[in-house]
C-alpha cells in the first residue's frame, strides 16, 4: 500500500466489512494468494498490509465471501472459491456487490476495478457498471440480497445499485 490515501481508505473498507459481519485479520500473510496481500481463510479475510497492492481488491475478495450461504461461509477459502459449483456466477455476484458497496461507500467504482484487475478489464466494467449496464444483478435478486425491478405500483423503493441487505441469508 503507498501512502496515507490508501490507509484511510482500507480503514473505510474494513469497518464497513467489520460492521456488517465480514472478520478482517490483519497479519504477514506468507502463503500463496491469489490477490497479492489478501487471503480468505475459514470466511475470514486475511490482510497484509505490506503486501496488499491494490486496496480495491479488499472489497471484491469480501464480496465472494458476502453472497455465499451463511452455512457455506466458514468453508471459504482462496482455492474453494473457485472450485465452487457456481464458481461463475458467485463471481458475477461478488462483482456487483462490490459495485454496489463502492458506491454506497461514495468511493470511486475505478478503485474497485482497476485497470490492473480483470484480466485487464477493470476500468470497463467499472465504465459499463456506472452506465447502468450490470451483470450479476439478477443472482442479488433472487438471493434477496439486491431489490428486484423497479415497480411502478411504488416508485419510492430503490433498486440496484441500492442493496436489501450486504450479507447474504
Amino acid at each position: 500500500m503507498n501512502g496515507k490515501e490508501d490507509h484511510r481508505l482500507l480503514d473505510k473498507l474494513t469497518h464497513f466489512l467489520n460492521d456488517i459481519g465480514i472478520t478482517n485479520v490483519f497479519r504477514d500473510i506468507e502463503e500463496d494468494c491469489f490477490l497479492p496481500g489478501i487471503l480468505i481463510t475459514e470466511g475470514e479475510m486475511h490482510i497484509d498490509k505490506e503486501k496488499l497492492l491494490y486496496v480495491g481488491d479488499v472489497l471484491h475478495e469480501a464480496g465472494h465471501i458476502a453472497i455465499v450461504p451463511p452455512s457455506e461461509r466458514h468453508t471459504l477459502n482462496d482455492l474453494s472459491i473457485g472450485e465452487r459449483p457456481m464458481h461463475e456466477a458467485e463471481e458475477m455476484m461478488a462483482i456487483a456487490w462490490s459495485f454496489a458497496v463502492a458506491l454506497h461507500l461514495e468511493i470511486d467504482p475505478h478503485i474497485v476495478f482497476h485497470d490492473h484487475g480483470y484480466k485487464g478489464g477493470g476500468g470497463f466494467i467499472a465504465d459499463n457498471f456506472l452506465e447502468g449496464r450490470y451483470f450479476g444483478v439478477p443472482m442479488l435478486q433472487w438471493t434477496e440480497m439486491a431489490w428486484e425491478k423497479f415497480d411502478p405500483e411504488n416508485p419510492e423503493r430503490p433498486v440496484y445499485p441500492k442493496m436489501r441487505k450486504w450479507m447474504r441469508g
